[in-house]
Formats: structure tokens, C-alpha cells, sequence
């Protein structure tokens, strides 16, 4: 008879407590607003590690790192473990976290030298994603080292070169892989675009070359001219390289220093003096009228045309607007030019 006394314990006790359940409400639980916040809290289920672990705020992942970087395990598990660790650091893009990573696992020292390779290429891909292209190439010329033939590092190294603009170390890179893995697309492509971009380099530096023999010829003919001329030009007052008297004035030298000290332009618009077609020297002139500060600046003005030429054009038929009192009329106009040297002005007869 006393079976059934307990049985109906039993369900009274149950039916207490399905009735307290369903009355209060259970603490911590997840609910449709937070559930998703407390999931990222569980190192299984995070989306993105925090950066800095507090084992306050974060006591499973702290846990999971003391396991992770524990000093008692070989150095090939702990190498392993942070090459892991980095690879997910570089999964979320985050390439300096990985760098960081990556290079803990190398300072092990482990004996595992496929395991060396991996961390040095994973690195360099790291730095390369972040713009280190020296970085990268450093680390893919490393793993090379301990494995010739390690295809990561051959790509890592050829993508570096092109970057860096070395086009023909780039290619060699790619000849190297290609005679272990002479079907790999990567290298093939690679190698493609390493020589195309090697051959218009080359173009390039010859057109630039050929510019600068011609700019050079150009100079040399401009300060000859200037030079028959009897024309004396003003030097820079900035510090010239020193020249020994015995140094001849007509060389190619003496003409290039003459032409970066006497005719490089330091005015907006750029113009300088120069030689036109018909060997006539045309000058660059600035006309002051300090009375109304204003200016007029001629680029080209020939040695054969005379000031009243421009001056009848400028004030001939119309005057221009500043002058109120229209006195400006090329009858009566005196023109003067200042020589800085001595800081006296000369007047045109």
C-alpha cells in the first residue's frame, strides 16, 4: 500500500514544480534580442576573436590560449598551434595579427622544416596583402632556401618582383618554378606578365633615354646661340657646384650647368627661353606697371621684334580697363629694365 502513497509524491512534487517553472522566469537564458550576442561569446561559435583576451571577460578563450601556447608541449606542436592561430587571424583579414602570429611560431625553432616553409610563405602572403613587398619577398626567398621547389613561395616570390618592379628577377623566379612544375597555370601567367611588363620597361628607359639626349642637344644649341649672341646671363644665387678655371666653358658639362643655373623657370606658367624653328631666340617678358599693379607677361617674344610692337598692340586701339585717366598710349610710355645685380634700373632709348 505504500507504492501508490510515494507515486502520488512523486507527481505532487512534479506538478509543484512544472507550476513554479512555468511562473518564473529562467535566469540567463537566451532570448529571440541576444541570442546571437551570447553564441559570440562561446569560442566555438565566434565569428572574429577580440584582440586583446581578458580571462575576466573571456575565461574559455583564455583557457583554450593557455592550452594553445602551453611551454610544456614539443616545439613542433606549438609551432603548429600558432600557424593555426595565424591562419584564422589572416581568414579575418586581419594580416598584422597574422604576421605577429606567424613569427611566434617561427621563433620555436622546430625542427620541422615543411613546417618553417608554411609559416615563412604564410607570412610573406600576410605582408604582401598589406602592401610590404620587400617583407614578402624576404620571407618567399627564406622558404626557397628550405624548400627549392615549394610552389606558395615561387608564386609569392614572382608576384613580390613584379610589385617591386623588378620584371627580371620576376622572371627568373618564374624559371625556376616552371622547371619543377612546368604546368602550373599561376607561374605561367606570371612569368607572361613579368616579360611583357620587363619589354615595355626597356621601351620605356630607350624613349626616355632618346628624350634626353634630344632635351640635352636642344640646350646645347639654346646656349650656343646665346652665347654668339653676346647675351651675358645672370647667375643663380644658389650654390653651384665647384669648377676649376681650366674647365672649358663650351663643353657639354660647362653648357649643362649654365642651363639648369641660368634658364630653369620659376614662374608658374613654366616658360623659358628658347630656340624656334628658324634658330631665332624667343623670350619669356613680364611688363610691370607699378602705378596700377598690374602685369602683362609675354611667353614667346622674338629677338627680332621691337618693344613698340607690342606695346602698340597692347595700347593701340583699346585702352585697357584699369586705365581710368586712358594716358596709357604707346607715345607715352617709357619703358626700363632692372638689372638685379647691381639694383639699378636702365631705361630703353
Amino acid at each position: 500500500m505504500a507504492f501508490p502513497q510515494v507515486q502520488d509524491d512523486s507527481d505532487d512534487g512534479m506538478d509543484e514544480f512544472m507550476d513554479k517553472f512555468k511562473t518564473n522566469s529562467y535566469k540567463n537564458a537566451f532570448s529571440e534580442n541576444n541570442w546571437e550576442e551570447e553564441f559570440d561569446k562561446i569560442p566555438m561559435f565566434m565569428k572574429k576573436a577580440p584582440d586583446v583576451i581578458d580571462p575576466h571577460t573571456h575565461p574559455e578563450l583564455a583557457s583554450l590560449q593557455a592550452i594553445l601556447h602551453d611551454e610544456d608541449r614539443s616545439p613542433e606542436e606549438q609551432a603548429t598551434s600558432l600557424k593555426d592561430e595565424g591562419n584564422e587571424f589572416f581568414k579575418e583579414k586581419n594580416y598584422q595579427k597574422a604576421i605577429l602570429t606567424y613569427t611566434e611560431g617561427l621563433k620555436k625553432k622546430c625542427g620541422d622544416q615543411e613546417l618553417n616553409t608554411v609559416l615563412l610563405t604564410n607570412r610573406a602572403a600576410a605582408h604582401f596583402h598589406l602592401g610590404n613587398m620587400r617583407s614578402a619577398l624576404n620571407d618567399a626567398a627564406a622558404a626557397k632556401k628550405i624548400k627549392p621547389d615549394h610552389l606558395k613561395a615561387l608564386i609569392r616570390g614572382a608576384q613580390s618582383c613584379i610589385e617591386l618592379r623588378n620584371f627580371t628577377e620576376a622572371v627568373q623566379w618564374c624559371d625556376e618554378g616552371l622547371k619543377v612544375h612546368p604546368t602550373d597555370k599561376k607561374l605561367q601567367e606570371l612569368r607572361a606578365a613579368a616579360d611583357k611588363r620587363k619589354r615595355a620597361a626597356e621601351r620605356d628607359a630607350r624613349k626616355a633615354k632618346i628624350k634626353e639626349k634630344k632635351e640635352h642637344g636642344e640646350k646645347e644649341a639654346l646656349l650656343a646661340a646665346i652665347k654668339d649672341r653676346g647675351i651675358k646671363l645672370l647667375q643663380s644665387k644658389k650654390p653651384r657646384h665647384h669648377r676649376s678655371d681650366s674647365d672649358d666653358e663650351g663643353s657639354s658639362a660647362a653648357i649643362s650647368q649654365m642651363s639648369l643655373d641660368c634658364l630653369s623657370s620659376q614662374e608658374a606658367t613654366g616658360a623659358q627661353v628658347f630656340l624656334d624653328e628658324q634658330h631665332f631666340l624667343q623670350w619669356p617678358v613680364l611688363f610691370l606697371y607699378p602705378e596700377h599693379q598690374q602685369t602683362d607677361f609675354i611667353s614667346a617674344f622674338s629677338e627680332n621684334d621691337c618693344f613698340i610692337n607690342h606695346l602698340a598692340v597692347m595700347f593701340g586701339e583699346e585702352l585697357p580697363p584699369w586705365d581710368a585717366d586712358r594716358k596709357y598710349h604707346p607715345q607715352n610710355l617709357q619703358l626700363y629694365f632692372e638689372d638685379e645685380v647691381k639694383e639699378t634700373l636702365y631705361t630703353f632709348k
